[in-house]
């Protein structure tokens, strides 16, 4: 009877498959056509000369450090917006706190960065502003649900004792619950920046700032060489933040 029941899913799963390309009507034989291809490898040709002139580099270096502030910033709000709305979440402060918290949480994290960049764009205007404003409004949604999570799962008992202590809520936090969780947090913290970086250098597509705008600059201009060398800063730039990163868990983290 198992087995049936794998084999039905296996076959449902292609089915799925099967009708999601018939539905989205996708030619693949026309992508992988020798025009296509042809076309493809002319304009992946043009990227393989970047541009390295001194004015050029100034400016990928001037907009890879707004996008590495944009992400860092947009990070650090997250975490603090996420833990405040965590300890709600987390059933800290009675049931009707923690459904207004969770359904905020959800909200949040529910728009896309992309969605949020966009009414930000409108709100404060062109530029980092809006990427740090929209980074953070998501990355709070994700972080508060993750620390809310971690928050549950961590003993109650020091926290309690400084309750019974006359400690309040906040103090049972900081000197109970937080000694054993700034671990976790941190390493949540860590990782929603790796992604952020690579995010913060998507939402200039829709003119939030840093190498994103550049980028789509470039290719609206189809300035081949000026994008390359854009794409070879993000990727240098996503490098060092992820090893960055990696260091620090490796310090703080992993003791």
């Amino acid at each position: 009877m198992k087995r049936l029941v794998d084999l039905l899913l296996v076959l449902a799963c292609v089915a799925a498959v099967l009708a999601s390309f018939a539905y989205l009507a996708i030619d693949l034989p026309g992508v992988f056509s020798h025009d296509s291809l042809t076309q493809m490898s002319t304009y992946a040709v043009r990227f393989l000369h970047p541009d390295l002139s001194a004015e050029h580099l100034q400016a990928i270096l001037r907009g890879a450090l707004e996008t590495l502030a944009m992400s860092a910033l947009g990070t650090l709000l997250a975490a603090l917006l996420g833990l405040l709305l965590a300890l709600p979440a987390a059933a800290r402060f009675g049931a009707l706190a923690q459904a207004a918290a969770r359904l905020l949480l959800n909200a949040l994290r529910a728009i896309p960065e992309l969605v949020w960049a966009a009414l930000m764009v409108l709100a404060a205007g062109l530029g980092p502003n809006a990427g740090t404003l929209a980074l953070a409004l998501h990355t709070a949604g994700v972080l508060g649900r993750l620390f809310a999570e971690a928050l549950e799962n961590t003993p109650r008992e020091p926290a309690e004792a400084i309750r019974l202590g006359g400690g309040g809520q906040i103090a049972a936090f900081v000197y109970g619950s937080l000694p054993n969780l700034w671990p976790q947090l941190l390493a949540y913290s860590l990782y929603r920046w790796e992604n952020n970086i690579r995010m913060a250098a998507v939402l200039g597509f829709v003119g939030a700032g840093g190498l994103g705008q550049m980028l789509y600059v470039s290719l609206s201009l189809f300035q081949e060489a000026q994008a390359s060398t854009v794409i070879l800063a993000m990727l240098v730039l996503v490098f060092g933040v992820d090893a960055l990163s990696n260091w620090v868990r490796q310090r703080w983290v992993r003791m």
